[in-house]
């Protein structure tokens, strides 16, 4: 195994960013990052309980020390005619043009669809108009893309919720797609799938994808049953080449010390030589707070 640190939280972090309200059902996580310059821009989730709100807004923020972090852009779930908005996912075009991928809950029903905002900087992202781009279907729920660019194609990995049985719609597997674009998405297949009678058995969802020496290596969220929904433990899965993973190990890589033991959304900013990661964690009072760690440094190119 490389000396490269793995990507999965080793402690408990720092805050930084507290649940809206100290109280059961408020969050404030599901983050995305981005590193622009060594300055580290910070997308996520804010979510009220369910019947007050949901997730009513995703938020746009940067940092030049990865724990500090000024808001630049809030969009809120009104102007996507949602009823919630989950993960957010960052990403420049190829242009240069700043892109904010936005999961949307369907008003009225189980079904998930993701917009994309776009606009000349990170501030003007609160205003832009939306652009649908992964529809889904009346079968299938899209939502918490992870979307990345490389000199050749732009690639992506989402979760889908199967839509046909409606007291099982929290079961997910990972789809993988690619885009000449960013804009217009070919889907590929399943990236990675749940285990039977495993921890991850009822559904996995990539969260992160990252180089960890000579491998691909993803963090992924995973749940054995229904009840565990919102409360995913992180697990860790090797690419096998074409956009695809497996899982590795019997059990969680990290999870919450507290009830429920969600530790979700692992997002990682490798900068000037570091490796950082970003989650969201389950409090003992049953919120969710966004916290974030630096890992030891080994292997990491230094982009200074």
């Amino acid at each position: 195994m490389s000396a490269t640190p793995i990507p999965v939280p080793q402690g408990e972090g720092t805050v930084v960013v507290p649940p809206p309200v100290d109280e059961p059902g408020y969050w404030a996580g599901a983050p995305s990052v981005l590193v622009v310059d060594d300055v580290v821009y910070l997308s996520y989730r804010l979510r009220q309980p369910e019947g007050v709100g949901r997730g009513y807004a995703n938020v746009v923020a940067r940092s030049r020390d990865g724990v500090a972090f000024e808001t630049l852009a809030v969009v809120e779930k009104e102007a996507f005619g949602a009823e919630s908005l989950e993960r957010p996912a960052l990403a420049l075009s190829d242009e240069g043009r700043w892109r904010l991928y936005v999961s949307c809950a369907t008003p009225g029903s189980k079904h998930w669809w993701v917009d994309v905002i776009e606009a000349d900087t990170p501030d003007g992202l609160a205003l832009a108009p939306r652009r649908t781009v992964l529809p889904g279907d009346d079968l299938h729920a899209v939502k918490d893309p992870v979307v990345l660019r490389d000199a050749g194609s732009w690639h992506l990995w989402a979760s889908v919720h199967p839509l046909d049985d409606p007291e099982a719609t929290d079961r997910m597997t990972t789809e993988y797609a690619t885009s000449p674009d960013g804009l217009d998405w070919t889907w590929q297949g399943t990236a990675l799938a749940p285990r039977a009678g495993a921890w991850d058995a009822r559904g996995v969802r990539i969260s992160a994808v990252v180089p960890v020496g000579d491998e691909v290596v993803a963090t992924y969220d995973g749940r054995a049953t229904a009840a565990e929904n919102w409360e995913e433990r992180t697990g860790l899965a090797r690419g096998t080449g074409g956009g695809r993973f497996v899982a590795d190990g019997d059990s969680p890589a990290a999870q919450s010390p507290h009830a429920g033991h969600g530790l979700r959304y692992v997002a990682v900013a490798d900068v000037r030589g570091t490796r950082r990661l970003y989650w969201e964690a389950t409090r003992a009072d049953g919120a969710h707070e966004l916290r974030s760690e630096l890992l030891v440094a080994a292997g990491l190119p230094d982009a200074a």
